[in-house]
């Protein structure tokens, strides 16, 4: 199988709402897009024991899973072909659109955050984890659609909507993540609350009230790095512009649907549905049009520098 053939399958598979926005783009933006999304898809698969995002399971050796990415992944981005089409397409983008070393190494250290099973005190802690994740993904992404990566400004509005995103996923998946063991609301907001930084006490309907104010605050937090990325997102060539603002603004209605379902509905994976999406999809047209001003990122978490 070709790297171009797998990575639309890990597309189409693992994000309905991202295959649909990536329709808006340029042909060979979209592959090379879908080529990045494979790598990461695949990455987290293997941390996680999902097949393209969905039912995790416990891993019996996850930190030698971790070294198998890092090895294939450093091997790929020596120019080595690993004869495994996630892997080799990843290198072949990179090479193509200089996507660094130090940037791959971020997303795969936000992946051994998963692995040491660590939990975040604050809102700063929690973003550093976002940005491993998937702010680190956004900046490749702003690279693969034609940023220079001297536009430093850009990049880390690119990084600020891949924080967005995984606070948004956080909120949306509170229940799933601890029927597996894990938290990633930060500990001092779930103290605040009465609740203990426990799955079990996630997990306890009595607690479903508090947890789900949580959730909630950080659907909120997310509000600011979302509006941040509108200036970068206005920066990009149109169709890549329309393509990202689509798929912000379906994440930014899943975090507004946690937050008004409320307790009763927080074991609920939300979602959007078709006519709702398309509705969004027309509208981030208007986003991408308006001019790349405002929007201060006075506040936000920064990413750290890199080459």
């Amino acid at each position: 199988m070709t790297s171009a053939h797998y990575a639309q399958e890990s597309l189409a598979k693992g994000s309905k709402s991202f295959a649909a926005a990536t329709r808006l783009m340029p042909r060979e933006t979209r592959e090379d897009v879908a080529r990045l999304y494979a790598w990461c898809r695949h990455a987290d698969d293997v941390i996680d024991g999902q097949d393209h995002g969905h039912d995790a399971r416990p891993i019996d050796d996850v930190a030698g899973q971790l070294a198998m990415l890092r090895a294939k992944t450093g091997a790929a981005l020596a120019g080595e072909r690993t004869g495994e089409a996630v892997f080799d397409g990843f290198g072949d983008v990179a090479r193509r659109h200089g996507i660094t070393t130090a940037l791959a190494e971020d997303v795969l250290a936000g992946f051994a955050m998963d692995v040491e099973g660590r939990n975040y005190a604050t809102p700063g802690e929690l973003a550093a984890y976002c940005y491993g994740v998937a702010g680190a993904v956004g900046v490749m992404m702003a690279l693969v659609m034609g940023v220079p990566p001297e536009e430093a400004d850009t990049l880390d509005r690119a990084c600020d909507l891949g924080l967005a995103f995984q606070m948004t996923n956080i909120a949306r998946d509170v229940v799933a993540d601890a029927e597996v063991g894990r938290i990633y609301l930060p500990t001092d907001w779930l103290a605040f609350e009465g609740v203990p930084s426990t799955p079990e006490a996630i997990l306890n309907p009595e607690n479903a009230q508090a947890v789900w104010r949580a959730a909630a605050r950080l659907v909120e937090t997310a509000e600011p790095y979302y509006a941040s990325a509108e200036a970068g997102i206005a920066r990009l060539p149109f169709r890549a512009a329309w393509a990202v603002a689509s798929a912000g603004a379906v994440y930014r209605a899943i975090g507004i649907r946690r937050r008004r379902g409320g307790p009763s509905r927080l074991a609920t994976r939300v979602g959007t549905s078709a006519p709702t999406k398309l509705g969004l999809i027309a509208k981030a047209a208007i986003v991408a049009r308006r001019p790349a001003t405002g929007h201060s990122r006075e506040g936000l978490w920064t990413r750290p520098p890199r080459p």
